[in-house]
């Protein structure tokens, strides 16, 4: 494959935009880590991806191109070069060279240190400098979804990680990134200063902070009353209040995150074929989208989004119909009985979780929601089949917009987010991650969406639009990997 060079210029057009000292974020929850190796949710990856600068990254049209790297080429199948930039620094003012770059790679990889990220990385073997100024990484057999997870691998300081260790290193992150941290005050905000140093297009605000607002109605309020900014995951009767506003906008796109109805079937009641068959006849989709929603989203009969690599047409999924549910919930008998706990956290939408549990009832299953803090809800579904729930509400991304970043870690049992336990998914899911084939990975993933349709691991639910608020002045295109780029944004009064 020949070697990619690209350049990226995301800056205003100058004299059109004016200065804003000071901008204010509202988010669901503080971040859990402002390490990124540590931790991938939203509310983290927001702050972190603007203090740390990653080795490749996705322009606003979703293009991969060049960050800390400049170049790369394929050497073979397995094996890739990166040639960097050498003119990158971290905040502490040492620099960024080729050794922080495949330590980064070998530190996200290592088992022992347990990343939640490990299984969109696990296919990388080796990282070694090759020269000053380049990189080769190394794959266990062709790995076409390389790069595409390569956009989220953030690059950390070896020399400082080395020197303080991960618990002192998430208290007060170094990166290279257009924003610095500036301070965690827990419970509350975290709070970034602009690197006036950036090598490339440069913060537009000074400062930056990212408030902690768990109640979306008071994330509406602050921006109605001007004392915010910037407000994520806005449901759309909250955004319906900013249409009319004079100081707030609504900002939306569909993204590459899918909502689905997760199910350990490995416990029962949902271990059973015809209890998970009801469950999925149960749920009106569009229902759910244009009765709850308010068709920012879009139903999906795949475990994936249109935005993926992978998402093939034509899989056909089972139709909402309530007099099926009902009588397959006959047919298994007493086991449909049992009651079952449904999953879920705050950062969801809790009008979809409601809806989900009245359908459910409504075709005769006893469900139980279970809400629980995002930390505890990670816990759970991510430590394998027996710490795993009955069933949860999910909405998943990889941010690599790749079948593999999803699909891998939610079915193969190598994951601590899977149950399904399935050979013949397991088996297709292998060679498709192992194919630079284009149609054959197209042809093995339709397999894998038409095996989750006939067994039922999960059920797909829709493509998640996600709603933001925003200050009028604000300008500011998001894009369906959800990524907040700040040096991406500009003001206008």
């Amino acid at each position: 494959m020949a070697a990619v060079v690209l350049g990226l210029c995301l800056a205003a057009a100058p004299g059109a935009l004016l200065a804003k000292e000071k901008l204010t974020v509202d988010l669901v929850n503080e971040p859990s880590s402002l390490d990124p190796h540590v931790q991938w949710n939203p509310d983290s990856y927001y702050v972190y991806r603007n203090i740390f600068d990653n080795l490749i990254t996705r322009d606003d049209k979703g293009n991969i191109v060049p960050q800390v790297a400049t170049s790369w080429k394929y050497l073979s199948d397995t094996e890739i070069e990166f040639t960097l930039r050498d003119d990158v620094t971290f905040h502490d003012g040492q620099k960024l060279t080729a050794e922080d770059v495949a330590f980064s790679v070998q530190r996200i990889t290592d088992p022992k240190f347990a990343s939640p990220q490990l299984g969109q990385f696990n296919k990388i073997i080796k990282a070694e400098v090759t020269s000053p100024t380049t990189v080769k990484l190394t794959t266990d057999g062709p790995y076409p979804a390389l790069l595409g997870q390569l956009v989220k691998l953030s690059i950390v300081p070896k020399h400082l990680v080395d020197a303080v260790g991960k618990d002192a290193f998430n208290l007060k992150p170094v990166g290279s990134g257009p924003y610095k941290f500036d301070g965690w005050q827990r419970g509350v905000q975290v709070t970034l200063t602009a690197n006036d140093k950036y090598w490339g297009t440069k913060g537009p605000f000074a400062s930056v902070a990212f408030r902690a607002v768990p109640d979306a109605a008071t994330r509406v309020a602050n921006l109605q009353a001007g004392t915010s900014d910037l407000a994520v995951t806005l449901d759309s009767d909250l955004a319906a209040q900013l249409k009319n506003s004079p100081k707030a906008k609504v900002l939306s796109v569909l993204t590459e995150r899918v909502a689905y109805l997760a199910m350990n079937i490995q416990k029962p009641p949902v271990n059973d074929p015809k209890v998970r068959e009801a469950i999925a006849y149960a749920i009106d989709k569009d229902g759910l989208v244009e009765g709850i929603l308010g068709g920012y989203d879009k139903a999906v009969p795949e475990m994936l989004s249109p935005a993926h690599v992978g998402w093939v047409e034509g899989i056909e999924p089972r139709g909402y119909d309530l007099a099926k549910s009902k009588a397959l919930i006959t047919e298994a008998g007493a086991k449909a009985k049992q009651p079952i706990s449904l999953l879920t956290a705050p950062v969801y939408d809790q009008r979809v979780v409601q809806a989900i549990q009245q359908m459910l009832t409504e075709a005769g299953l006893t469900v139980n929601i279970e809400m629980t803090d995002m930390a505890n809800w990670l816990k759970q579904m991510q430590s394998g089949p027996d710490s795993i729930p009955q069933m949860a509400f999910s909405r998943w991304s990889c941010a690599c917009q790749d079948a593999d970043g999803v699909l891998f870690p939610l079915l193969h049992s190598s994951s601590g987010w899977a149950n399904a336990q399935d050979p013949e998914v397991e088996r297709l899911l292998v060679e498709a991650r192992q194919s630079l084939d284009e149609k054959k990975r197209l042809s093995l993933y339709r397999a894998v969406h038409e095996r989750i349709a006939k067994e039922l691991f999960l059920v797909p639910l829709y493509q998640v639009g996600i709603i933001y608020g925003a200050a009028k002045g604000l300008q500011w295109q998001p894009t369906p990997n959800e990524s907040m780029f700040l040096n991406r944004m500009t003001w206008k009064d």
